[in-house]
């Protein structure tokens, strides 16, 4: 079987390998185990890894290099008209030549794939839409565009769209799925922690806008306010870190708090399971996957309730979900401080459901949906 997959995600040339972002990489791999070959389109540099970066494991994959282009923005779309015929070309070229059409969505290249894959009612297609589904959240408009195609069956025909969480009227085509992080092999005993100070918390992801980390910071200040003896770490890089690091400076907070910058698989593992809470406060995700490896450790998670997350919480028995109003917020975690038993159950609620979602058990879904 030959699989084309459609990306966004910009991949690396490194000492005769490709590379990209880890958890990509890691889930893509269970999908190229199972064909005999591999048509890659997606944007193409030459570049060093770096620690959050992980090579493809499949000797048998083909380049299919296109342009990295944005639609935000006059001046990025009119330069976007000039690479589109490239993109075009690969992707209809991959797609003919495919014998599965595998779409990563939601995203520019989505977009075209999305479009393009119209045109090959015939072809047996998968879309994985890794965003937000929610019918009713706020997103860009090119995003509701890739949604309403994916679910018109009139449009796509033969495709399964893989979504996070179950939505009002889903289309006979979606069909609810999850990610992984971690193979059953993995497991280990990981009892929940004692509340003892000071309490770490754990941040994991971009400093970015659309992940919130200034949230975190400020609300981890105010419990340091109050009296409470806690400490964070932020795992991972991106255009605020400087800003955060600033804000830190002026408001003593340096002592408090840490920045690791980017790390490896394995150290942000240890740091899940050395920390009580981990503090995502984003605005937008799709299945956070942040959230499901801390709970994989015990790590009780304090998120916004956006897309699954409340499912992925059980409605806040497996961790807290955060109203992004800082006394609020910070009041019902200190509720839950004075409450070890509850604290403790919740830990050991989210390590149970989490550990149901392994690797082993994700091949094992993604198999199915390769079977001709």
């Amino acid at each position: 079987m030959k699989l084309a997959i459609i990306t966004q995600v910009v991949h690396k040339r490194f000492q005769q390998q490709i590379w990209a972002y880890a958890p990509y990489v890691k889930e893509i791999n269970l999908w190229t185990k199972h064909v005999d070959e591999v048509l890659l389109v997606a944007p193409i540099v030459e570049a060093d890894k770096t620690a959050i970066d992980l090579a493809y494991s499949a000797p048998n994959i083909q380049l299919c290099k296109v342009p990295s282009f944005s639609l935000q923005g006059i001046a990025a779309i009119c330069k976007a008209m000039l690479v589109l015929p490239i993109a075009i070309y690969q992707i209809q070229k991959a797609m003919r030549a495919a014998d599965h059409i595998h779409l990563r969505c939601p995203g520019n290249m989505g977009l075209l794939g999305c479009m393009l894959q119209i045109f090959f009612p015939s072809k047996i297609k998968t879309a994985k839409y890794a965003g937000n589904w929610d019918p009713n959240s706020k997103q860009p408009w090119s995003y509701q565009l890739q949604r309403w195609i994916l679910q018109n069956t009139f449009l796509t025909r033969n495709m399964t769209v893989l979504v996070y969480g179950e939505w009002p009227n889903m289309s006979r085509n979606c069909r609810s799925f999850f990610t992984a992080s971690y193979r059953q092999s993995e497991l280990k005993n990981t009892p929940p922690r004692a509340l003892t100070s000071p309490i770490q918390c754990l941040f994991v992801g971009s400093l970015t806008a659309g992940k919130n980390p200034m949230y975190a910071i400020r609300l981890v200040e105010d419990l340091v306010n109050k009296g409470i003896a806690v400490e964070l770490r932020l795992f991972g890089d991106g255009a605020l870190r400087t800003t955060l690091e600033s804000y830190c400076a002026q408001n003593n907070l340096s002592t408090v708090i840490q920045f690791c910058g980017n790390q490896d698989a394995a150290e942000v593992q240890q740091a899940y399971e050395s920390s009580h809470f981990l503090l995502l406060p984003s605005q937008s995700e799709g299945w956070p996957k942040a959230v499901a490896e801390a709970m994989f450790w015990a790590c009780v998670p304090l998120v916004t309730p956006v897309s699954c997350v409340p499912f992925m919480l059980n409605e806040q028995s497996q961790g807290l979900l955060l109203s992004l109003q800082i006394e609020q917020d910070a009041e019902q975690i200190i509720a839950l401080l004075q409450q070890p038993a509850i604290y403790q159950s919740k830990a050991q609620a989210a390590l149970d459901w989490s550990r149901q979602y392994t690797l082993d058990q994700f091949e094992v879904e993604i198999a199915k949906l390769l079977r001709p």
